[in-house]
């Protein structure tokens, strides 16, 4: 809604439906109360109108993050969110299997987190902890625990899977069962047992959990190959079935190895936010009565003097009260040249004090930091997904039961043509070592059967994307650049068109002075002087810049007195011995009678250069022009002209007037300008020019230009100082350089790279190795290995985005 006309329109729509009585829709806080008769009409339909009238209604909505327990593979991740999603009140529900975390949105009304707790765990899963906030060392030491309990496992099914390997040696390479066929098999299905029942427990509990709460998993098709192995060893006793025994002990030893490898390798992939929480202070010291304390961070207070010497990590974020320093804000901004600062600045906490000695002010503590703040938004990322993603979870839905059946059709296929699948086998023998056409057929479809059970891989599906988003995500958070959604990645990929906001965006934002022209002679300094000391009466941003001038040259300012403000037009005053200044615009001096015809020519110029200049008299006599702009950033230039080179256009947005902003368009070289745009009018231009190049992203400030970078298909807000929390972007910048959007644009291209090659293995690698293993060319050992290092491949291939430079390439120059 955004007039009267709007709010009457939905009273008027709700008011004709038979079971309403009352309705006062309130503009302001954008509410509609209802009364109505709930046997006629219900809250649903209401809603229905109310859209049918062209009006959204933003539903309430809770969001929470539950840490998992018992997930093993990507088939265990899209049971759980499966479940949540049937669930009533339940909106959204993204089940991450690399960082084991739910991310789920609910209407509170409708459902409560103990029904949700109870969804999951309906399923065989368990529900750890609520809103996970684990310190570092906590969350360090639990996975370390769960890092220790898998080496354990695989250390333990080793030194019982060697035995059975040196013992299968002689058998398949010279036929020879030592000491004899009984002991050999028996002590095959000794071995075995141990193997699957001690150290495999684990996999076949969470197994029988799965089937029983009517889901499969990965681990049910272990369970199902290494147990259909197994069998064959007893039943080798009485029958011709070749022993499978150890294979199946081996297929287990190799499914924990490549169970420790990939928790190690996830463990690499979510390193940035093991990082940023590394970053945090742990003590601070604080001034109480005067007197320095020692405190653990958690006990330091909003209004705290917090005392840091040269070297010392700011505790938490502040403003400086007394000192001057250099401070290192690489950990917040990627910014490698550390900040001057000087009382009155913030201070974000985690960052390193490198010269002085500062007293600083505590603003925010906890959850309100800066850093607090960005673990925040970087985990919301990793809890979102990609829309490339959707296929792959459709696929990971059913794969496990799709590789069941295609199991049967294995054992079926060589049951019922043994003698076609056979001479496959006689075929294939001069290249693989491991087929054995000899074999009974029962026996070469039990192999066939349990390799096409264990080579079927969905984790591989399942961690395709979640880890590469963590990496990408963690590196952008690394380098000043935060991803709120992973949809933003895939979308700002195939940007076509980035528009930016002029003021705040392309310029710094406020004014400065750029030019001090004085005439008769008159010194620079001394214009500079009457000028502000006139102007120290004024709260005009303008005045402050020429202020801030006059003291950057160090000019000492005179007393005034008789001091007036004449609104839209300067500022009168006395100084000194009693000389009138006049400070203004043209309208002032016109309305004084002062002629300052000797510099109109200047007056031109500098607002073709979209300078506004201020002209200065004294004493009724013109003495001078004092002109400022908002300057443009230090990087814009550079940075628009690297976005141009990688394909995108660029238009600048902006309610100033097309002079000024055709002058700054020609400055940093923007393609196209659209001036002169009210706030309210720039949602427009946006859909206009989605209409006409397809997606578009748009840079600013993230407050006055909310509607705007929400009508676009990607936000990117540039964020200020240490507030970050900004809602209206897709993608926020932390220290506000346009160098951000080329780092932003480069992460989104780099990481969208890594999902797609990612998502290709893993479907080349499920495409071509289940027809290998139906055909029984696969050994199921090899089968179990070929399985995992699917896995470990995709993680890795993530953990190799970080080898990506999205630096900027002219600040690779200056580096």
């Amino acid at each position: 809604m955004n007039c009267a006309a709007c709010s009457q329109a939905i009273e008027k729509a709700l008011l004709k439906v038979e079971g309403i009585r009352k309705v006062n829709v309130n503009l302001s806080t954008e509410t509609a109360y209802v009364v109505y008769n709930q046997e006629i009409i219900n809250e649903e339909k209401i809603k229905e109108i109310i859209r049918k009238t062209g009006y959204e209604v933003a539903e309430e909505s809770k969001k929470i993050t539950l840490q998992i327990g018992g997930m093993t593979c990507a088939s265990c991740s899209q049971a759980i969110e499966k479940t949540l999603l049937k669930t009533t009140g339940v909106k959204k529900a993204n089940v991450n299997l690399a960082t084991e975390k739910a991310t789920i949105s609910y209407d509170p009304e409708k459902i409560k987190y103990k029904e949700i707790k109870n969804a999951i765990e309906n399923v065989g899963y368990n529900v750890l902890e609520k809103d996970v906030e684990l310190s570092f060392e906590n969350g360090k030491s639990i996975e370390l625990s769960k890092l220790a309990d898998k080496r354990k496992k695989v250390i333990l099914a080793w030194i019982l899977t060697i035995p059975i390997i040196v013992w299968m040696i002689p058998e398949m390479l010279f036929s020879i069962s030592f000491p004899n066929p009984l002991v050999f098999n028996l002590g095959l299905i000794f071995f075995s047992a141990l193997v699957l029942f001690i150290p495999g427990w684990t996999t076949y509990k969470s197994a029988t959990k799965a089937i029983r709460h009517g889901t499969a998993n990965m681990d049910v098709l272990i369970m199902l190959g290494t147990l259909a192995s197994f069998l064959t060893g007893p039943a080798s006793l009485f029958t011709d079935l070749a022993n499978y025994a150890g294979v199946g002990a081996m297929i287990m030893a190799f499914h924990l190895s490549g169970r420790y490898i990939e928790a190690k390798a996830k463990g690499r992939a979510s390193q940035a936010i093991k990082r940023l929480l590394e970053l945090e202070a742990k003590k601070a010291t604080i001034l109480k009565d005067g007197i320095e304390q020692e405190v653990p961070i958690d006990e330091v207070e909003k209004g705290d003097l917090m005392v840091i010497r040269p070297g010392d990590k700011i505790p938490t974020d502040g403003i400086i009260i007394e000192g001057i320093s250099s401070i290192d804000e690489s950990m917040a901004t990627g910014e490698s040249m550390p900040i001057s600062k000087k009382p009155g600045d913030t201070v974000i906490g985690a960052t390193i004090n490198q010269r002085g000695f500062l007293k600083v002010q505590a603003t925010k503590i906890g959850k309100e930091t800066f850093l607090s703040q960005i673990i925040k938004l970087v985990e919301e990322a990793q809890g979102s997904k990609v829309p490339v993603q959707e296929f792959a979870d459709r696929v990971t839905s059913y794969f496990v039961p799709i590789v069941l059946l295609l199991a049967i059709f294995a054992f079926i296929l060589w049951t019922a043509f043994p003698n076609e699948m056979r001479n496959v086998t006689i075929w294939a023998v001069q290249f693989l070592p491991w087929v054995n056409p000899d074999l009974s057929t029962l026996s070469l479809a039990i192999f066939a059967t349990v390799a096409t059970l264990v080579i079927a891989c969905p984790c591989a599906l399942g961690l395709a994307t979640p880890t590469v988003l963590m990496v990408g995500t963690g590196m952008g958070a690394e380098n000043g650049v935060l991803i709120r959604q992973g949809e933003a990645i895939q979308t700002l990929k195939d940007a076509k068109v980035i528009v930016f906001d002029k003021t705040g965006t392309i310029t710094k934002g406020k004014p400065d002075v750029t030019d001090v022209i004085p005439v008769d002679g008159l010194s620079k300094n001394d214009l500079l002087k009457i000028a502000a000391s006139v102007e120290k009466g004024s709260e005009h941003p303008i005045a402050e810049a020429v202020i801030s001038k006059a003291e950057e040259e160090k000019i000492s300012l005179v007393e005034i007195n008789d001091f007036e403000s004449i609104t839209g037009k300067g500022v009168k005053a006395n100084i000194g011995s009693g000389d009138n200044i006049i400070v203004g615009n043209y309208k002032l001096l016109d309305e004084s009678k002062i002629d300052y015809d000797k510099l109109k020519s200047k007056l031109t110029e500098l607002e073709k250069d979209a300078k506004t200049p201020t002209l200065i008299a004294k004493n009724g006599e013109f003495i001078g022009i004092i002109a400022e702009a908002d300057t443009i950033k230090d990087d814009s230039k550079k940075a628009i002209a690297e976005i141009e080179k990688m394909g995108l256009r660029t238009i600048m947005l902006t309610g100033d007037n097309r002079q000024t902003a055709e002058a700054i368009a020609k400055k940093v070289g923007i393609s196209q300008v659209i001036a002169e745009v009210l706030p309210r009018k720039k949602v427009s231009e946006i859909q206009k020019l989605q209409k006409e190049f397809g997606i578009v992203a748009m840079v600013g400030d993230g407050i006055n230009d909310a509607p705007a970078l929400t009508q676009a298909d990607i936000g990117i807000a540039i964020g200020t100082g240490t507030d970050v929390a900004i809602e209206a972007g897709d993608v926020v910048l932390v220290n506000g350089k346009l160098s951000e959007v080329v780092k932003a644009i480069k992460l989104s291209r780099a990481t969208f790279r890594k999902i797609k090659q990612n998502l290709f293995w893993a479907f080349f690698y499920n495409s071509i190795m289940i027809p290998f293993a139906i055909l029984g060319l696969a050994h199921p050992v090899i089968a179990e290995i070929a399985m995992a290092t699917s896995s470990i491949t995709v993680i890795t291939n993530a953990n190799l985005l970080r080898r990506s430079d999205i630096r900027p390439a002219f600040s690779k120059e200056v580096n």
